[in-house]
């Protein structure tokens, strides 16, 4: 009974003394801690309500896209200049015609993932022997899908006669010659340009070129390579649309102008849908009049009837909350065919 009196006694009056300095520096310690974890909390909790919200926004930008894009889409028709209604049908990439603002007249619209670039590249080539032909070829030379491409061809050699010329030969394919009447001997500069369209040869980023001179060209030129018969140059240019690192679906329109009706590029006025397309796989794709997916590239203007359509919305991969998916499909209804 004594010892329970002692210990109660003690007690009150510690009470009565108040915390020692050991005891305050804990308690604020603990209390320091518990504020610390709160305040944690509270801003992990912020950030996560203000990113789920960002996530939010940009579904639900991309979603009113899409609902639009159908809708042009279906309305799909033949260009005011005769355009088929249908100009390019690439994996995210697609222009058609349409009378999207309902004035009656047929506007150039064009939906991809990317960024607009050109480029160019040149090669030379050179045979050293009588009637000698010489090759160059361009590989891996763009990243994106092609949308114009061209090569600048010309020549330099022993080519002062009419007799004396060369073949021009894209993918094995014979273009016709250069030079005959148009070029002289051993000029020592450039000679006879040519320029053809060879955008469908250079979609797979692979063209080779090859210039095949008469068997009266001989090796008596020395313009920069001594002793040679005869020199190409080939100058391949390009544009196209760039999907490297770039997460911006953009919508572009071109109003027809002119009379003949004329669509031109450079007029056209590009909107960004969504800045946070995460798409590895296709945007784009297209069936036929049977629901098979239509992979070649040239088939796809032709036999498309339905367009099926792929976002993948995520505005920071990599955090929480995951990419959200929107599907949707649209029939061309004047190419409507029985699915």
């Amino acid at each position: 009974m004594k010892n329970k009196s002692f210990v109660i006694n003690k007690i009150k009056s510690r009470a009565k003394r108040g915390f020692t300095l050991i005891e305050t520096i804990v308690m604020i310690g603990i209390f320091g801690l518990a504020m610390g974890a709160v305040t944690t909390f509270i801003i992990r909790a912020y950030r996560t309500q203000s990113y789920t919200f960002q996530q939010a926004a940009a579904v639900s930008e991309a979603r009113q896209g899409i609902d639009t894009m159908v809708k042009e889409i279906r309305r799909a028709d033949d260009g005011e200049d005769g355009s088929y209604p249908l100009e390019k049908a690439a994996d995210k990439e697609l222009i058609f015609y349409s009378d999207i603002d309902k004035d009656g007249e047929t506007e150039r619209v064009r939906y991809f993932l990317g960024s607009t670039v050109t480029g160019s590249k040149t090669k030379t080539c050179t045979s050293f022997m009588d009637g000698g032909s010489c090759s160059v070829t361009f590989s891996n030379f763009f990243n994106g899908t092609l949308n114009s491409a061209e090569v600048d061809i010309s020549t330099e050699g022993d080519f002062g006669w009419f007799w004396e010329s060369a073949d021009i030969y894209i993918e094995g394919e014979d273009m016709g010659s250069i030079c005959g009447l148009h070029c002289s001997d051993c000029a020592g500069s450039w000679q006879d340009s040519r320029v053809f369209d060879v955008l469908e040869d250079a979609q797979d980023n692979n063209i080779t070129f090859e210039i095949d001179s008469s068997s009266q060209v001989d090796p008596i030129c020395d313009w920069e390579e001594p002793n040679h018969s005869m020199r190409g140059r080939f100058e391949l240019s390009w544009e196209g649309t760039s999907v490297a690192g770039d997460s911006e679906f953009k919508k572009g329109v071109i109003e027809p102008v002119g009379n003949p009706p004329q669509y031109p590029e450079e007029q056209e006025e590009v909107s960004i849908l969504s800045s946070f397309v995460r798409n590895s796989p296709p945007i784009f794709k297209y069936y036929n009049g049977e629901g098979n997916e239509i992979t070649n590239l040239p088939a796809r203007l032709t036999d498309t009837k339905l367009i099926r359509l792929h976002l993948i919305i995520n505005v920071n991969p990599e955090r929480t909350p995951h990419a959200f998916e929107i599907k949707s499909s649209a029939q061309v209804r004047n190419l409507k065919s029985e699915l």
